[in-house]
């Protein structure tokens, strides 16, 4: 198992329109791909409450390719991506890293 962490550093007052496309549009997408989340969360104490983090599920870096892929070129996605940005660009970037457990590691 290949876990996924990214983090979603925000605009200042867009982190509500990111969540928003997340609970409204991109699970029910990620569904429909057979992508798995492991979990989301918001910066309660750190350096900035502006950020987004969340980590997926993959069996493999072959799963991983060919199901973003085919996220990324949804038409569905294409147009909530697009009607979540009608008021501004979103997300000033974002950060991925691609993790595998250790031996030791309670999540495997």
């Amino acid at each position: 198992m290949i876990h996924e962490l990214r983090v979603y550093r925000c605009l200042p007052g867009r982190l509500p329109a990111l969540t928003a496309r997340f609970q409204n549009h991109t699970l029910k997408l990620w569904e429909r791909h057979g992508i798995r989340q492991a979990g989301f969360w918001t910066t309660l104490i750190g350096e900035s409450n502006n950020e987004l983090t969340y980590m997926l599920a993959w069996e493999s870096l072959a799963e991983r390719e060919t199901k973003w892929a085919a996220f990324q070129n949804d038409a569905d996605w294409q147009k909530a991506r697009a009607d979540s940005e009608r008021d501004g660009q979103i997300i000033a970037n974002i950060t991925s890293q691609l993790l595998t457990p250790t031996a030791f590691s309670a999540t495997r």
